[in-house]
């Protein structure tokens, strides 16, 4: 018979305090790197290895960039090496991984590829699911010869709609499958981005539109959308790192 109630409901109890809380994904994102920060070595050369998402993240404001910040800040030594570019899908890394990533030192890789092998079938140019995954090994395997530890990335979305309801939902599945395959195969990291940006979307897109909350066009990243991958992409990193 304390009379906790009134003290926690009343004019100077919580309830005030606890609507008014709100969760800001800026900070998230911030206090996830610095996490990532405190782990890496003092000159960890951190690679980020993709297409356009990957290249549009390393301008200012981009997911690579969001991320550099951060340990720039709190390890002055450590690099990050941008190598994303338009367009590309799996066979197109294993053109320039080596020249982009390997021969730059790269101690600490993130591989997010697939969208580009899924979206392009449309016009007869996407890649074949075993060519996909056979390159994601090569890959893999290549980088972590080279002395790099790897996370990688399953594709996210093709739309922000519901799951299921966009065109190219069952290949992307498929594809995220064979990442999570491989990842698991070659006991490297995965950053499961497809299952993160539903779940995300699950919440945060009531009215089911297909773009507009983590990207513009329901592939490229918006403001919204670099910071939720840069959170993701540091958690993953760092997962990565612990586990040397």
């Amino acid at each position: 018979r304390h009379n906790s109630w009134d003290n926690a409901y009343g004019k100077d109890g919580c309830i005030d305090e606890l609507f008014q809380a709100r969760r800001d994904p800026m900070k998230i994102q911030r206090a996830t790197a610095k996490l990532l920060a405190d782990v890496i070595a003092p000159d960890e050369r951190v690679a980020f290895l993709g297409d356009s998402i990957t290249q549009g993240g390393n301008n200012p404001g981009g997911y690579v960039d969001l991320v550099r910040q951060v340990l720039k800040e709190q390890k002055p030594d450590s690099v990050v090496i941008p190598a994303g570019i338009s367009g590309h899908k799996v066979p197109d890394l294993l053109k320039r991984f080596k020249r982009d990533v390997m021969d730059k030192g790269a101690t600490l890789v993130f591989i997010y590829i697939g969208i580009n092998d899924v979206w392009h079938s449309t016009s007869g140019n996407g890649t074949p699911a075993a060519e996909f995954e056979a390159g994601l090994h090569t890959l893999i395997q290549d980088l972590r010869a080279s002395g790099a530890d790897v996370v990688l990335a399953t594709p996210s979305v093709i739309g922000e709609k519901p799951h299921g309801e966009n065109s190219l939902d069952a290949m992307l599945t498929e594809y995220a499958a064979i990442s999570r395959k491989v990842a698991a195969a070659e006991g490297v990291v995965l950053c499961d981005l497809q299952r993160a940006f539903h779940e995300h979307l699950g919440v945060f897109n009531p009215e089911d539109k297909d773009k507009g909350i983590l990207t513009n066009d329901g592939v490229h990243l918006n403001k919204e959308g670099n910071i939720f991958l840069a959170t993701e992409a540091a958690r993953a990193l760092r997962e990565a790192v612990m586990k040397r």
